[in-house]
């Protein structure tokens, strides 16, 4: 999902969906600069600087990751020292003052930004088991549209590929989160009978906030060649099918473009 916040309903709008961010950390930020050639003195003059926060937080039994990308930056601090770590975030606080938004982080404003305007892009998701040491591939996607992948047409796909696997169904449990749909295992044929396998765990949710669906794709254990490929082609299908947005670690992608990130990173060297 995508909101732009410009006026004071817009922040009421951000503070209420988001809960202030309460309990989530900082993961990423991001400043860039825009500079332009002065031609009457042939200098370069600054047109723009670009500040953009990621955030990892919990609300309403989801996990969320969102973007937040402050556009016509006037000010700006991060401050750390002796130790002092600004990613854990109590509550932030925002306030919209002579046309200004202006973000605390923290209540001591070591991560603090004043901003023409904001965009929050996020993807959410149930909140599942964190991943342990072993757990090395997780891919998320996020879409508006009102129909959904189902798990025949993903095993028909798979089949078309040259990659036919076999659908294990998660056991209901009483704890689950009532916006998943489907959930279980994908396990190539190949797989078949070998002890302890595990391929591919598939969950899908919705709708959430508003209409449309998510899919998470993550390898229980260590990730071997069969299942990285299966997760991988399944991410392909997915993205090629269906508009929407990929979430890879605290990376957002836009779905359009998740061939070209995944090209860029395999080349260097990533796993993904």
């Amino acid at each position: 999902m995508k909101y732009q916040v410009v006026n004071i309903e817009d922040v009421r709008w951000l503070l209420g969906h988001t809960g202030g961010f309460r309990g989530g950390y900082v993961t990423d930020v991001q400043v860039s600069k825009r500079r332009l050639l002065d031609e009457a003195s042939g200098r370069e003059v600054l047109a723009g600087t670009t500040v953009t926060v990621v955030i990892r937080y919990r609300i309403r039994q989801m996990a969320r990751v969102a973007k937040l990308t402050m556009t016509g930056v006037t000010d700006f601090s991060m401050f750390e020292q002796e130790g002092a770590d600004c990613s854990t975030l109590g509550v932030i606080q925002t306030e919209l003052t002579d046309g200004k938004l202006r973000f605390w982080f923290d209540p001591q404003g070591e991560l603090y930004v004043v901003c023409e305007e904001a965009q929050l892009e996020e993807v959410a998701a149930p909140s599942l088991e964190p991943l342990s040491l072993e757990q090395v591939a997780q891919w998320t996607f996020q879409s508006e549209m009102a129909d959904w992948p189902t798990v025949t047409w993903l095993l028909a796909e798979l089949d078309v590929a040259g990659v036919p696997c076999t659908w294990r169904a998660t056991a209901l449990s009483p704890g689950r989160h009532s916006a998943i749909q489907w959930e279980g295992d994908l396990l190539p044929e190949s797989m078949q009978g070998a002890v302890d396998a595990t391929g591919v765990h598939c969950m899908l949710y919705g709708p959430l906030d508003g209409p449309g669906f998510g899919v998470v794709l993550r390898v229980r254990g260590v990730q071997d060649r069969r299942t990285g490929q299966v997760l991988s082609l399944l991410a392909d299908l997915i993205a090629q099918r269906f508009s929407g947005q990929c979430l890879v670690g605290n990376t957002i992608i836009p779905g359009g473009e998740w061939q070209n990130w995944k090209s860029f990173e395999q080349q260097r060297g990533a796993d993904v």
